[in-house]
């Protein structure tokens, strides 16, 4: 997927939390059309924001301002989990997609959890101890 910037290089990890947010909009909507508005809208704004932050990050000022954003959209993604796991709990959705969407959630932690990892050790080198 291409930015709308004219940028042609691709980000795998913005890819995936875009396409992992019109899933949560899709879900949302679904659940908003059974008069579910409460869990659905925590959903919808944890999900989707993991994306935002991505996208945020992008334009970062500094390395840290970049793990700043990555750390918050890791943070979403794992409240997500909560989320999903407790729709699926209350049988709001069905284990399948509600496993589904897990599993995709668990990836992005996955690669934002590397990211942030990553980045730190270039921000902030370990230091050797001198005795």
């Amino acid at each position: 997927m291409n930015d709308n910037t004219g940028n042609s290089k691709t980000n795998p990890l913005f890819d995936k939390s875009f396409t992992f947010a019109i899933q949560i909009v899709n879900l949302y909507k679904r659940l908003a059309a059974q008069y579910e508005y409460v869990l659905s809208k925590q959903v919808l704004r944890s999900g989707t924001s993991i994306g935002a932050n991505v996208a945020e990050a992008q334009r970062a000022q500094s390395s840290q301002d970049f793990n700043a954003k990555m750390y918050i959209a890791l943070k979403e993604a794992q409240e997500t989990v909560y989320w999903l796991m407790l729709l699926r709990e209350t049988e709001y959705i069905d284990k399948n997609t509600a496993n589904q969407r897990i599993s995709e959630c668990e990836e992005l932690i996955k690669m934002l959890a590397a990211t942030t990892k990553t980045v730190a050790k270039r921000t902030f080198p370990a230091k050797p101890i001198q005795v």
